[in-house]
């Protein structure tokens, strides 16, 4: 499957599921909200406690799912992912990049932003920066 037209699928979509591969080599799926640029790049909002951030930090490849309408439609990515270091101050740069991600993942303000600022801090929230390099899948048309 062209990457381009796998990219161009995803943008549309907000949810899919992340899988990264676990110490002993098995698969690790989390279900997740992303946000796919044009050019592929995705950005995702992880904690840093979480099985598949301490999975990435250890191996950096991943895969994207990425349903469609129907049961059989849907693309999968393939490709490495970065990460920020976690949230440290409600103004860092990465708290900054979280604010930036809501915005265009929910096309909105969030109602409380520095409510948002604390939470990001105290989650200890981290960008998942993806960049798919493949994909598979089946779409219609």
């Amino acid at each position: 499957m062209e990457l381009s037209r796998a990219v161009q699928f995803a943008q549309s979509r907000r949810q899919g599921v992340l899988i990264t591969i676990r110490r002993d080599g098995r698969p690790q799926a989390s279900n997740i909200i992303f946000l796919m640029e044009p050019d592929g790049s995705t950005r995702i909002s992880v904690t840093e406690d979480r099985a598949k951030t301490r999975n990435l930090r250890r191996d950096q490849r991943a895969e994207l799912y990425v349903p469609g309408d129907s049961f059989w439609e849907y693309v999968v990515f393939d490709g490495t992912a970065q990460l920020s270091p976690p949230a440290a101050e409600p103004t860092d740069q990465v708290v900054d990049e979280l604010v930036d991600l809501y915005r265009q993942i929910r096309g909105e303000d969030h109602p409380d932003w520095d409510d948002y600022r604390r939470a990001m801090v105290a989650e200890r929230r981290v960008v998942l920066s993806f960049r798919p390099a493949s994909a598979y899948g089946q779409l219609r048309g």
